[in-house]
Formats: C-alpha cells, sequence, structure tokens
C-alpha cells in the first residue's frame, strides 16, 4: 500500500472512530477514500456490534454497504442523518469543496444536506489555496438533458470560464448520471478569484442544473 493510501486509510478510520456511535444512521458517499471509511464502519459493526443503518449516495456506495453488509435504509424512512461520511475533489483555504467528480454529486448533496454533521476525507494532494489549482477537470455541474444548450451559453455569459458536455468512457454519447441526467465539466481560471458564495447562488438560481 502506498504512503497515500495509507493516509486515506488512518483519515478514515480516525474520522469513523471519532464520529460513529451506535444506533446511528449515516450516509454514506462515493470515492475511493470512501471506500476506508465503509472497511472502518463495518468492522465497527462487526466488532463492537454496532446498529448502524446507512443511506448509500450512489450505486457504488450502495455496493460497498451490500459488500461489508451494512444495513441500508433510504430518506424516505428515515428523514434525517447523524452524520454523512463523504469524499471530495479538491478543497481549498476556506474549506470551499469540489465534489461530483465521479458523476454523483446531486445524491451527494441531498444525503449531505440531511444530515447533522458532514464529515469530508481528503488526503493531502487534494487541499490548495484556490480551486481548479489541484482538480483541473472542471466544477461538475448536474443539467435536465433538454436544458444542455441553454445552460451551456448561460454559465458562458455570467461566469465565463468553458463549461463542456462530458462524454461517456464506454459509449458513444454524454455520460449519463445516477439520476438519468447530464453533466458539463465548468472549467474556470483558479485565478479568478470567485466569490464562490455568489457562485453557488447563480446556480442554484438555474432551475436546469445541479453542482458539486
Amino acid at each position: 500500500m502506498s504512503k497515500i493510501e495509507e493516509a486515506k486509510k488512518k483519515a478514515s478510520e480516525t474520522a469513523v472512530k471519532d464520529w460513529l456511535q451506535d444506533g446511528q444512521i449515516i450516509g454514506v458517499g462515493s470515492g475511493t477514500t470512501i471506500e476506508y471509511a465503509v472497511e472502518a464502519i463495518a468492522h465497527k459493526v462487526s466488532t463492537e456490534k454496532f446498529r448502524i443503518k446507512c443511506v448509500p449516495t450512489s450505486f457504488q456506495a450502495r455496493d460497498l454497504c451490500v459488500k461489508h453488509n451494512l444495513e441500508l435504509t433510504s430518506l424516505d424512512i428515515h428523514h434525517k442523518l447523524s452524520v454523512a461520511f463523504d469524499g471530495a475533489d479538491e478543497v481549498d483555504e476556506s474549506l470551499t469543496l469540489i465534489k461530483g467528480g465521479g458523476g454523483c454529486l446531486l445524491q451527494e448533496k441531498i444525503v449531505a444536506s440531511s444530515a447533522a454533521n458532514f464529515i469530508v476525507l481528503v488526503d493531502e494532494r487534494k487541499c490548495s489555496k484556490n480551486l481548479g489549482t489541484q482538480w483541473t477537470k472542471g466544477l461538475p455541474i448536474e443539467v435536465v438533458p433538454m436544458a444542455i444548450k441553454p445552460v451551456q451559453i448561460r454559465i458562458k455569459e455570467v461566469l465565463g470560464g468553458n463549461p463542456l458536455l462530458r462524454p461517456a468512457g464506454t459509449k458513444m454519447g454524454p455520460q449519463l448520471t445516477d439520476n438519468g441526467n447530464f453533466l458539463l465539466d465548468w472549467h474556470f481560471d483558479p485565478q479568478a478569484n470567485y466569490d464562490w458564495r455568489k457562485v453557488e447562488d447563480t446556480l442554484l438560481h438555474m432551475p436546469e442544473w445541479n453542482f458539486g
């Protein structure tokens, strides 16, 4: 195991040790670091007989929970979560995040917003002074398919940069999210000194999209 993987594993184990308690309903995010968190959660369940129910944020997260014999539930049944564990693509000095590089951003945000505590697991490679420095693949924006062109035009007009439709990796056409939507990756200048609260507000007032 590389030093980076060891660091991710240790960070995940520490977070689970500090935040997981018996009887909790928790959110389980997506990504490679979360795999170590799920292993740590499963170890608690197995060795300390913790009674935990998990709300996954994606198909991948659901598979991880099933693989480790963790009990699943949903927000339909449990509307409020004690804690949600997730990763991020980049974190700046103000703890502003880019998330959703794996394409699960909408469900990740829904689960995170339902949790009393949101724990983000990242290694040092994902920390930067300005967003867009380490993560150079663009800010993921989930868009209803019929609105792709209007949204692309609107982003360029209001925010600048270059919003690109994300292609699928193994088939022709665009990548689909778990919700059947398309993804735009908005490439922006890391030195542009964006006010990210204003960017968030701008995007949230566009009904055709959701962003990471």
